[in-house]
């Protein structure tokens, strides 16, 4: 190569390298929470649904999974150390609502699928699209919920002390980083914020000297009947048990009670749609089987009732059992018969060796000479 279109070649490698260099990197992702007046805030008293939009998050056309959109609890929303990329653990770093992972859930939790994932079909929250933007709807129960922190103890957050927000991670245990954001949310009395041009609009309708007209907050029907949902079937014996359950009087008192007394949780109040969410923990002595968790509600007297299957530890269960056969192996009847078949079979070997050198010896002595019996 000549000189000159050497020069060349490494003057448009650098450019290149230049280039690349000074891209600019992916944006930061955002969300948006908007209530009905507009703001980013959750009533204080009873739940809100609140509008979730977000851009700048990675789309993965055909990636497994995608988003998760919660409202919880982080331990440092500055520094990011509760993030799953940077080691951040649920239950330790950062603590969520718990809510089952069906399409048809409680609205405490959303999955926000990648464009054309083989899991999109159980999104519930819409599709992330190519641009990077997404948009859904989340439930706050109000400024505390329950949770299960890491060794599975049922633990109370207080939102109106503690920093909570809506939080997005990668889905189905897939780190993002590209996907993790915390928006904090604050709560306030929202019964009697009202935008002022339904406030306008009102007063302009009513007859003149007419008081105004106040603002109720919706309620469900009383003949609806309410409904219970646990986040798993299947629950190990000791743990947590997440449950979210609907139907219920807004603003109710709500008891949860396993069948039979052994376990209780509440009162839970009961949210604008008449909603509930909570875990209860397993007694250590619960027998393993079918078992049935009931809400009540102590106002209107709903009751919803759902069944789950409680197992046993497997890794406890596993060492009991070692633990039994190890004891148990020096009383057994088989190991105590081999142990006498041994010891019989010893004494016999012995016996013929004894038997034999007495036969050699006595052989010896009767093969002597009389001079050499002499001598």
């Amino acid at each position: 190569m000549r000189p000159l279109a050497r020069v060349a070649a490494l003057m448009a490698a650098v450019a290149v390298t230049v280039v690349t260099l000074a891209a600019p990197a992916q944006a930061s992702p955002r969300v948006t929470i908007t209530n009905a007046a507009g703001t980013a805030q959750a009533d204080s008293t009873y739940s809100t649904t609140v509008s979730v939009s977000g851009a700048g998050f990675q789309s993965v056309k055909g990636g497994f999974g995608g988003i998760y959109v919660f409202f919880g609890w982080v331990d440092d929303p500055s520094g990011g150390s509760w993030r799953p990329s940077k080691g951040g653990a649920t239950g330790a770093d950062y603590l969520y609502v718990p809510d089952s992972e069906s399409k048809d859930n409680g609205g405490f939790q959303r999955f926000v699928a990648f464009p054309g994932s083989d899991t999109a079909s159980s999104a519930n929250g819409g599709t992330v699209k190519a641009d990077g933007t997404w948009s859904t709807k989340l439930t706050i129960p109000g400024p505390t919920f329950q949770a299960a922190d890491r060794s599975g103890k049922v633990v109370e957050v207080d939102c109106r002390t503690k920093p909570c927000g809506v939080i997005t991670i990668g889905a189905h245990g897939v780190v993002n980083p590209s996907n993790e954001s915390f928006t904090r949310v604050t709560f306030a009395d929202l019964s009697a914020a009202e935008p002022a041009a339904t406030t306008a609009q009102t007063a302009a309708a009513a007859p003149t000297g007419a008081p105004a007209a106040v603002a109720e907050k919706p309620s469900v029907a009383s003949t609806v009947p309410a409904t219970l949902g646990v986040d798993q079937t299947t629950i190990v014996v000791g743990r947590v048990l997440g449950f979210m359950g609907q139907g219920f009087t807004p603003g109710e008192q709500v008891l949860g009670s396993l069948v039979g007394g052994q376990a209780a949780v509440g009162p839970l109040t009961a949210g604008a749609q008449g909603e509930v969410a909570g875990v209860l923990q397993l007694p250590a002595t619960l027998r393993a089987g079918t078992q049935a968790l009931t809400l009540t509600g102590a106002a209107s007297g709903k009751k919803a009732q759902v069944e789950f299957t409680a197992i046993a530890d497997p890794v406890e269960a596993a060492a009991a059992a070692n633990a039994q056969d190890e004891a148990g192996a020096g009383t057994s009847p088989v190991a105590i018969a081999v142990l006498v078949a041994a010891l019989a079979m010893l004494w016999f070997v012995v016996a013929a060796l004894v038997a034999g050198r007495r036969r050699r010896r006595a052989a010896a002595v009767q093969a002597r000479t009389p001079a050499e019996a002499r001598s």
